[in-house]
């Protein structure tokens, strides 16, 4: 009986662990040291991603809760799929405004931008000179044709160093920080709510550069 009910404990046991250890390790126990560390500090780090690609699906389901939009893109590539269809969908309806950044093309060969692709094709040998700045014309393009249907959108070009993009609602803030050499998609993603510093500086990065922009008609 005791070998039978030593068998049953080890059991038990070896099944609790297993259990505490998958908690232990999975993605959701993780981000509950920053939120701890969050509200200590007042950052308002709600959990940070290894690479931006990672928060597609969650920013599509904040994106068609939110009042309104702010984005400053080094590329603009998302804009154009089916995590910003609700955004585009909402314009002019559940969303007050929708403002969008993207990065001036017509600065010269020495601009930010040529200097973020030549950091590109370090890594990857398919960006040919003028590759980047013809990617973030045709997403300006497909910007600029929604606004012609939607008021509530804004399009504006500027001519900042090309290090992070920016995708901030009323509730919530994505800040990638760029790798040199990287792909964004590739970079880590921090994710703020407000209130929150994080949340208030990725709302003033954006801010600061909007009013230091050129309007898309100027152009």
């Amino acid at each position: 009986m005791s070998e039978f009910m030593l068998g049953v404990v080890s059991s038990l046991l070896a099944t609790a662990l297993t259990v505490v250890g998958g908690w232990a390790f999975s993605l959701r126990s993780r981000r509950w040291p920053a939120l701890v560390l969050s509200r200590l500090t007042g950052l308002g780090v709600l959990h940070v991603l290894p690479r931006q690609q990672l928060a597609a699906q969650e920013l599509s389901a904040e994106l068609a809760r939110a009042r309104w939009v702010r984005v400053l893109a080094g590329r603009g590539n998302e804009l154009t799929r089916d995590s910003f269809a609700t955004v585009w969908d909402a314009a002019g309806k559940r969303l007050e405004s929708v403002q969008v950044l993207l990065p001036d093309t017509t600065t010269g060969y020495d601009s930010w931008l040529s200097r973020r692709e030549s950091d590109l094709r370090r890594v990857d040998p398919g960006f040919s000179p003028g590759l980047l700045a013809e990617q973030v014309r045709i997403n300006a393009t497909y910007v600029s044709e929604i606004t012609r249907h939607h008021q509530p959108v804004s399009l504006r070009f500027y001519d900042l160093p090309n290090l992070h993009r920016l995708v901030i609602t009323d509730n919530v803030a994505y800040l990638t920080m760029y790798r040199q050499g990287e792909h964004g998609r590739n970079s880590p993603c921090i994710v703020a709510h407000r209130p929150g510093v994080l949340y208030d500086y990725a709302l003033l990065l954006f801010t600061t550069a909007w009013e230091h922009s050129r309007p898309a008609e100027a152009g």
